[in-house]
């Protein structure tokens, strides 16, 4: 694992005007594995995965913290893409595609003890749910059941989606509750 993450943390399959600097945080002893878009502004700057205000509000949702979500043996983090993509029209690009078919499947094979994967986004979730994601986030995250076991589908957690959570209460009011007792059976080794 140690090697792999170094190479990783060397890639730079996506050189562009950003000088690339990837991102990632797991060990082979991680049991929940965090899958989100890509760094943002704040995170490529300081290289500390979910280091934002998108960071805090997950760490809210899944009532851990900052020590137990950057615990290596909690929590694994990945995201889709590893550089910062750069800025578009509305906010950041999409993740770059070519980190994920790159990386994913061969840190994947080093976390044998992996219990649940949170995806977090449409992007983690069309990368994994294939032609099971639904027709919108909000009927796929409204359907998270029928990932479990081995996924949870989430929102992203920014402060840009505040308009989401207010008009879907059932987010916060239910599904929020069963990630948190799901994540915390784990963390406690209750699985």
């Amino acid at each position: 694992m140690k090697e792999l993450l170094t190479r990783i943390r060397r890639c730079d399959i996506c050189k562009n005007d950003i000088q690339p600097r990837p991102v990632v945080f797991a060990s082979e002893a991680s049991k929940i594995l965090v899958v989100g878009q890509a760094p943002g502004t704040k995170v490529h700057a300081s290289g500390i995965p979910w280091d934002d205000a998108s960071g805090k509000q997950l760490r809210k949702w899944l009532n851990v913290t900052p020590e137990q979500f950057y615990d290596t043996s909690n929590f694994g983090i990945i995201p889709m893409g590893f550089c910062y993509p750069g800025k578009g029209k509305s906010g950041d690009l999409p993740p770059r595609k070519e980190c994920a078919p790159q990386w994913h499947d061969l840190l994947l094979e080093k976390m044998p003890d992996i219990k649940l994967i949170l995806l977090i986004g449409i992007y983690a979730q069309n990368y994994y749910l294939k032609d099971k994601v639904l027709k919108t986030l909000t009927d796929t995250v409204n359907n998270y059941k029928s990932y479990l076991p081995e996924y949870f589908v989430l929102p992203h957690p920014s402060p840009r989606n505040r308009f989401w959570l207010t008009k879907n209460p059932w987010f916060e009011q239910h599904v929020i509750v069963e990630l948190q007792q799901r994540i915390h059976q784990i963390i406690e080794k209750k699985y």
